[in-house]
């Protein structure tokens, strides 16, 4: 039996969202800036797709731009609201726990002037309010924090981070990236107060090469990308229809959020339990983390090791974000967490279709790994 445990990575697409896919790609293949029939057709299956993500985030249809994924939304944010506001101050507000297209991102803008503050986590991951209000001031134009950290699920304080830069009288926008939380919580730009968000097709069992930024209307940041009218001239170049129709339909399939929930919550603890009960294995993510994912450590084992012996078992998981391929965790070293918890750390993440039996198979390969490669050693 496979076992499919690395869902923050990628997940399965859904069997909606390959159907749509294969009709868009066979029968409408008009581009969507083309005036004759077909290209009309292929307009109002792009208006229809991003109406369901506008749905999805209670925003409105103009406030969806489409783009080749999250990275491509997080650069877009970060860098087109920062040379956006230059001129209103010089100061970025961000965690060093964001993922490596933020993070990258905001170290690149360091590199060419800007200061920018790295909030640290504590041992849990977590960043506080009053980090963020010790942090936001008159010069600061560009707040970017996540929702929920890829790593561990430890979710971050967005709700508070409109209300503290009005009150700071700063110029700042308030960028979310939402790629984590999308699908799996209630994700509403407006009722949080961000200017801009970020959402993946791939994280909603949707393709992978499209996501979406949320701008709200009346917001202006830069383009990266010059050279064509769509997406109102923000993200030219001809729109990935067949991809956007999948994601389009892959969140009208989200269905009852505290639903799936309960029953991840009800798998999370399960595998706790299961987990806690080896020898060497300490869990990583916070108590209060999102569900969905899971970050332990197997203490003495390194993560690549552990990770291979479960995949020799069709067990799939992962020692950290997908984007670092295999380097070691910027966000579990800003934690400060010992080195040997560092080195043997894996994420285990869920799905709608994720089941116990799966994490009986996990926990019984992970006491096997265990015990096959101490001897080893």
């Amino acid at each position: 039996m496979e076992v499919y445990l690395d869902n923050s990575a990628t997940t399965r697409i859904c069997s909606e969202s390959v159907e749509k896919i294969t009709y868009v790609i066979n029968n409408v293949y008009g581009n969507p800036s083309s005036l004759h029939s077909k290209g009309l057709e292929a307009e109002r299956e792009l208006t229809v797709a991003r109406k369901s993500i506008a749905a999805q985030l209670s925003a409105q249809p103009s406030e969806v731009y489409f783009t080749s994924g999250g990275t491509e939304a997080n650069n877009l944010a970060v860098f087109g609201a920062a040379n956006a506001r230059k001129r209103l101050g010089n100061k970025i507000v961000t965690t060093a726990v964001e993922h490596s297209s933020v993070y990258e991102s905001c170290l690149n803008l360091q590199k060419n002037g800007f200061d920018v503050v790295f909030l640290q986590p504590d041992i849990n991951g977590k960043i506080t309010e009053q980090q963020l209000a010790d942090s936001i001031d008159e010069d600061t134009v560009l707040v970017s924090v996540m929702a929920v950290n890829n790593e561990t699920g430890a979710m971050f304080p967005v709700e508070c981070i409109r209300r503290i830069i009005k009150r700071k009288n700063a110029p700042a926008l308030f960028h979310c990236d939402a790629v984590q939380a999308f699908g799996k919580i209630s994700v509403k730009p407006n009722k949080i107060g961000a200017d801009l968000l970020t959402v993946s097709s791939h994280k909603i069992h949707g393709p992978k090469g499209t996501g979406a930024l949320f701008v709200k209307n009346g917001t202006h940041i830069r383009p990266l990308i010059y050279g064509g009218e769509q997406e109102k001239k923000l993200r030219p170049g001809t729109e990935a229809l067949p991809l956007i129709c999948g994601f389009g339909t892959a969140a009208e399939c989200i269905g009852n959020l505290s639903e799936k929930m309960l029953t991840v919550t009800s798998l999370r603890d399960y595998a706790v339990e299961r987990l806690s009960q080896l020898d060497g294995v300490v869990i990583n993510s916070p108590a209060d983390a999102l569900p969905y994912i899971l970050n332990i450590s197997v203490v003495g084992l390194r993560s690549e090791t552990m990770l291979h012996f479960l995949a020799s078992k069709d067990i799939y998981v992962s020692s950290g974000s997908a984007c670092a391929r295999g380097k070691k965790s910027h966000v579990l070293s800003a934690m400060d967490l010992p080195q040997n918890r560092i080195d043997s750390a894996l994420r285990i993440s869920f799905s709608k279709y994720s089941t116990r039996e799966e994490i009986d198979s996990l926990a019984e390969a992970v006491k096997q790994g265990i015990d096959v490669l101490a001897r080893a050693r």
